[in-house]
């Protein structure tokens, strides 16, 4: 049987298992999976496989008058850890609400959430506590409510000025105590 030579090499043949002019075969998959991470970058997630929540409507009743949003309700706890992450794009008129059982001072971030928001957090009452508005995309950055709140609506940056939320403005929803 005639043994299998290296034919890449100008040189004269050689046994395949001093061959150095490929990439070994055992560490294909390996480069392989290197490159697609040097591409993609190592600290992007891909987004998770979940159906967006259904919407309902909210109403919002500033000084400029009563507005309407069609929102989705992130009601478990997997929907708010996943939130508005990986949109690129909230619509004007929708947005998301975050829903909690009892008053407490809530944190957000904007970890990859491609898209700027407002964050509005809600008292029990529905009453419009704070408004943050135009958060940094892509940031870990805490935004928080700086005081008791029963919920966080997050609309597209922009929307919470140009429906005049403010502090105070009320919120219409079934999950507030003052309907």
């Amino acid at each position: 049987m005639a043994q299998q030579t290296c034919r890449r090499s100008t040189r004269a043949p050689r046994p395949i298992e001093n061959c150095t002019t490929g990439v070994r075969r055992d560490l294909a998959p390996v480069v392989y999976f290197l490159c697609l991470a040097l591409m993609y970058g190592f600290h992007l997630t891909s987004p998770p496989v979940f159906a967006k929540a259904a919407t309902e409507l909210l109403v919002v009743e500033t000084k400029s008058g009563r507005h309407e949003l069609r929102v989705e309700v992130a009601e478990t706890e997997q929907q708010k850890a996943v939130g508005l992450m990986f949109r690129t794009d909230v619509p004007v008129g929708t947005g998301m609400l975050f829903p909690y059982g009892k008053p407490q001072e809530i944190s957000m971030w904007m970890r990859n959430t491609y898209v700027s928001l407002d964050m509005i957090f809600i008292r029990a009452d529905g009453t419009v506590h704070r408004v943050a508005e135009n958060t940094v995309p892509m940031s870990e950055d805490v935004v928080a409510s700086r005081g008791q709140v029963t919920a966080v609506l997050e609309v597209m940056a922009g929307e919470a000025r140009r429906m005049g939320i403010t502090s105070g403005s009320k919120i219409r929803f079934r999950t507030f105590a003052s309907q």
